[in-house]
C-alpha cells in the first residue's frame, strides 16, 4: 500500500452503477491512487478535458456512448493515458477486441479488486515505460542528429584541410619546375569542367580533382639530372623519368582518402589507343578520370609559356586535340571539350593566375636556363613530351 500524501496515479473510473464506481474508487484509495468517478462516456470526455489522469477503468455497456466508443475517442486525443476496459463474461471477446483496438487490458465482471488493482499498476507501469521510452528515443534522436552535425562538420573541416594540404602540395611540385607555376591548379580545374557534364558524381569530382593535383607527385623521385636535364634525355634517363607514375601511386596509394585518386596518379600517361605508360592500357581500361586529365593536361601544356615558345592560342591546342582523337583522347572525352565555351578555359587561367600573383615571392627569380626545345616537342607542335 502506498504511503499517505503520495498518490500511485489519478484514475477515472466510468460506469453507469454507481454501487461499482464507489467499490473501485474506496479501494483503489486504499493502495494510493486518487480516483474520480462519473457515469458516462460524455461526462468522462469533459473531466479528462479539464483534469490530469493516469489511467481509465470503463465499464463496456453503457447507455450512450459505449465503453468501445470512449477508447477509440481516448486513444486518439490522450494516446498517454492507460485505459482498462470492464466487461461481463458473456463480452470476453468484445474484451480481447478492446485491447486490439488500444485497451491496456480487460477485466471480468464481478470484478475481483485485488486483479483490478494489479492489473492498473501494471497499466500505469506500462505507459510510463513507454513515456519514458519515447522521451529516451526523442533524446537519442536528437543527441544522434547533434553527434552528427558535429560529425559532419568535422569531416568538413578535414576534408578542406586534406584538400589545402593538396593544393600546397601540388604548387610545391610545380615550383620544383618553375616553368609550370600553376599546372596542377589549372588542370585540376579544366578536369573538373568536363567531368561535370559527362555525369561524374560528387565522390569522383573529389578523385578526379586530387589526381590531377597529385599526377606529378612521383617526380620528387627522379634525380633532378634527369628531371630539369634541358637536353634529349638517354633511353636509360627516359625509362627513369617514366617510373614517376608508378612511384607517384606508392606513394598515395596507402593514405586512405587519396586511395581512389591514386588510380589517376598511376595512369595520368596511359594513351586511349595503348601506347602510353606504365601499364599500356587502352579505351576503358583507363580510369575516366585520367582520360578526361589526358585531354585537360594537353590543353595547359600548350597554352602555357615555356622557354623554347610563347603559349600557343587556344585554337592551336582545340586542333591538336582534335586530330589526336582515337589516339591518345578518347573521342567522348573531345566532344564534351568541344561543347565548353573558349572563355571557361581563359576565365580559369586568368583565376589561376591571379592566385598566383597573390602568392608569388616579391623577391625576383633567376631567369629559366633551359634549351629553347624539348625531346619530342616542337614549336610547331605543342602535344606535351613524356615527361
Amino acid at each position: 500500500m502506498a504511503e499517505e500524501g503520495d498518490p500511485r496515479g489519478r484514475i477515472l473510473v466510468v460506469d453507469d452503477e454507481r454501487a461499482i464506481c464507489a467499490i473501485l474508487a474506496e479501494r483503489l484509495s486504499l493502495e494510493g491512487f486518487e480516483c474520480c468517478s462519473c457515469s458516462s462516456g460524455k461526462d468522462a470526455l469533459a473531466l479528462l478535458a479539464e483534469e490530469t489522469f493516469d489511467s481509465v477503468i470503463s465499464d463496456l455497456q453503457m447507455p450512450g456512448m459505449t465503453g468501445l466508443e470512449l477508447l477509440n475517442q481516448v486513444r486518439r486525443t490522450y494516446p498517454r493515458l492507460a485505459f482498462l476496459i470492464a466487461t461481463g463474461h458473456n463480452d470476453i471477446n468484445i474484451g480481447v477486441e478492446a485491447m486490439k483496438q488500444g485497451a491496456d487490458d480487460y477485466l471480468l465482471k464481478p470484478l475481483q479488486l485485488d486483479a483490478v488493482v494489479s492489473s492498473v499498476r501494471r497499466a500505469i507501469e506500462k505507459k510510463h515505460l513507454e513515456v519514458e521510452l519515447e522521451n529516451y528515443r526523442s533524446h537519442l534522436q536528437e543527441m544522434v542528429d547533434h553527434r552528427t552535425k558535429q560529425l559532419q562538420s568535422a569531416m568538413k573541416r578535414i576534408e578542406l584541410t586534406y584538400d589545402e594540404t593538396l593544393e600546397a602540395l601540388g604548387a610545391a611540385l610545380d615550383l620544383r619546375d618553375t616553368d609550370t607555376a600553376g599546372h596542377s591548379r589549372r588542370v585540376s580545374l579544366y578536369c573538373l569542367e568536363m567531368a561535370r557534364p559527362m555525369g561524374c558524381s560528387n565522390e569522383q569530382l573529389k578523385e578526379i580533382a586530387r589526381g590531377a593535383y597529385l599526377h606529378d607527385i612521383g617526380k620528387i623521385g627522379i634525380p633532378d639530372a634527369i628531371l630539369l636535364k634541358p637536353g634529349k634525355l638517354t633511353e636509360q634517363e627516359m625509362a627513369i623519368m617514366q617510373t614517376h607514375a608508378r612511384i607517384g601511386y606508392e606513394l598515395v596509394h596507402r593514405i586512405a582518402f587519396l586511395a581512389p585518386a591514386a588510380e589517376i596518379v598511376l595512369t595520368h600517361q596511359e594513351r586511349y589507343d595503348g601506347t602510353g605508360y606504365p601499364q599500356r592500357l587502352s579505351k576503358n581500361q583507363i580510369p575516366i578520370g585520367s582520360r578526361i586529365f589526358a585531354v585537360a593536361d594537353t590543353l595547359d601544356a600548350m597554352t602555357s609559356d615555356r622557354p623554347y615558345r610563347r603559349a600557343l592560342p587556344f585554337s592551336a591546342a582545340r586542333e591538336e586535340i582534335i586530330r589526336e582523337s582515337s589516339r591518345q583522347f578518347d573521342p567522348e572525352v573531345i566532344n564534351v571539350f568541344l561543347s565548353i565555351p573558349e572563355n571557361v578555359w581563359e576565365n580559369i587561367r586568368r583565376e589561376v593566375a591571379s592566385l598566383h600573383e597573390e602568392g608569388r615571392d616579391s623577391s625576383p627569380k633567376e631567369p629559366s636556363v633551359r634549351h629553347a626545345s624539348r625531346p619530342g616537342q616542337s614549336p610547331e607542335r605543342g602535344t606535351p613530351d613524356v615527361r
